[in-house]
């Protein structure tokens, strides 16, 4: 699918940026259609598989106009999947980025062909973005929007690794709350909204009722406003840093605030991966695994709640 958003704050960042994309696969392919890369001068993001092909499209991606052109992954390459891509390379800047169109993308030369007029029209029928699908030298993309709210509530050490672990998934809308604007690092990903707040659970009302959090404040006693109002409010999922004393600590003092203790325990603490350590970047990853396998529907096997103290 077209990262529109993640097109924007390139071109912003870098100003001219080229997105090559794999319009088509035939046989064997490091990796699937749709799959992009973004190119700028001196750097890039994404990748279509490695090897010769990337490099060779990475070193050419600015120094033409936008093409289709089509590769053969054999010997001439050096690499032995031994199938065939298709491959649409665009140069963007800001002002072409911001004009795309937010449901769906469709580029090629001359006018529209019936064909993607019609697988237009169907997907369009059957309230749905078309899937991303080559015909011809034509390329429909469906724009990605995520699928999922996910709260993070403080900035300190392991809020920062949790940022910088999950943000680069586009699949996660990031709204990061802390006290203040000088408790966020001087470089906040692009994809991520950073809502200062004097008073965090004033934030709350803005959260959706099915969205995730993670609560990693430098305050206990703003930790437990915050699940507190959580649990009044409504979530999809909610974990709470902190030591099994804590959360038992936590656990009484919920109850006595009038919630039940079934929906007390739908708050996870300690959250985290015991065999991956408490450092913070191994709790952001453990907390990753989790946060991917639900969005995937996939029981994580073998994980337990990592004891870890704020």
């Amino acid at each position: 699918m077209f990262d529109r958003e993640g097109l924007i704050e390139a071109c912003k960042v870098h100003g001219t940026v080229a997105r090559v994309v794999i319009a088509d696969v035939a046989g064997s392919a490091p990796r699937e259609t749709g799959a992009a890369m973004l190119v700028w001068q001196g750097g890039q993001s994404g990748t279509i598989g490695g090897g010769t092909l990337e490099y060779d499209l990475v070193k050419s991606a600015l120094s033409g106009k936008d093409c289709m052109t089509r590769h053969a992954l054999g010997p001439d390459l050096g690499q032995c999947c031994g199938g065939s891509v298709h491959i649409l390379t665009e140069i963007y800047d800001l002002q072409r980025a911001q004009s795309l169109a937010d449901d769906y993308i469709v580029r090629g030369a001359g006018e529209i062909p019936f064909k993607v007029q019609t697988l237009i029209s169907s997907a369009r029928n059957r309230g749905e973005a078309p899937q991303t699908r080559r015909v011809g030298t034509w390329l429909i993309e469906r724009v990605h929007k995520p699928q999922h709210d996910l709260w993070i509530w403080g900035a300190g050490h392991v809020g920062r690794a949790v940022v910088n672990t999950i943000s680069p998934l586009t699949d996660f809308k990031i709204t990061w709350v802390d006290t203040k604007q000088d408790r966020y690092p001087e470089v906040i990903p692009g994809s991520v909204t950073a809502m200062p707040a004097q008073n965090p659970i004033d934030a709350i009302a803005y959260a959706e009722k099915q969205s995730h959090h993670l609560i990693m404040t430098f305050s206990h006693a703003i930790d437990l406003a915050l699940c507190h109002g959580l649990l009044a409010h409504g979530f999809a999922t909610c974990g709470l840093i902190g030591s099994k004393t804590k959360w038992a600590r936590f656990r009484k003092r919920l109850v006595a605030l009038g919630h039940h203790e079934t929906r007390v325990s739908d708050i996870m603490c300690p959250i985290g991966d015991p065999a991956l350590g408490k450092h913070p970047q191994m709790i952001a990853i453990s907390v990753a695994d989790r946060l991917i396998r639900n969005s995937l529907g996939i029981h994580a096997q073998g994980l337990h709640p990592q004891e870890a103290s704020t």
